[in-house]
């Protein structure tokens, strides 16, 4: 089967800023993400610029993480990680927003370029690859004349929370997914649009 050569995912990895002034924003959903899947454990300090904690997802033991470098710099604390706990990239699993995709869009890839996405850059950039698993959160459009480095930060707006919680839901559920029954079969589930289910 494809999926068994590929690496099994060890570390989980939400991008966002840290600090309460970025709660709830765009560009915070892989933090949401990771929030979610912990459950009721607690992140602590890392060995790195991150906060860690260790969780059970579908019988695998995982680590999740939070950067604490904020977006444009992720790939400082992927990095670190890598290097503390020796794992290849294709260990790390990624999860960011994209305003590439509409809102309450999903998208899983086993590797890729960053898209335009400054935290996915850096990250290619220190792990020294593109072939690390991500998950992308759609976010977009960006509306006209809007700035997209604006629109990322802003919150959701009261008529697109629901659709963004649901979407959280969702990837937590397709992170567990992943790990149970692979790539593939995770994948032609959860890269369908909303309008094809």
């Amino acid at each position: 089967m494809e999926d068994d050569l590929q690496p099994r995912i060890r570390a989980i990895v939400g991008l966002g800023n840290p600090g309460r002034d970025f709660d709830g924003t765009r560009h915070n959903l892989g933090f949401e993400v990771v929030d979610f899947l912990k459950g009721d454990r607690q992140f602590s300090a890392g060995q790195g610029n991150y906060h860690q904690c260790d969780v059970r997802i579908s019988s695998f033991e995982v680590v999740l993480l939070k950067p604490t470098t904020y977006m444009n710099r992720s790939g400082i604390a992927i990095g670190q990680l890598a290097q503390a706990e020796n794992m290849l990239p294709g260990e790390i699993l990624v999860i960011a927003d994209d305003f590439n995709l509409p809102l309450g869009r999903i998208r899983l890839r086993r590797s890729g370029s960053d898209g335009g996405h400054n935290g996915l850059a850096s990250v290619i950039y220190h792990l020294g690859s593109v072939e690390f698993p991500r998950i992308r959160l759609g976010i977009g459009p960006i509306p006209d004349n809007r700035p997209a480095e604006e629109f990322v930060l802003e919150k959701f707006a009261r008529g697109e929370t629901r659709t963004a919680k649901e979407m959280v839901t969702r990837t937590a559920d397709a992170v567990a997914s992943w790990l149970a029954d692979g790539y593939e079969k995770t994948a032609a589930l959860h890269n369908r649009s909303a309008n094809e289910e």
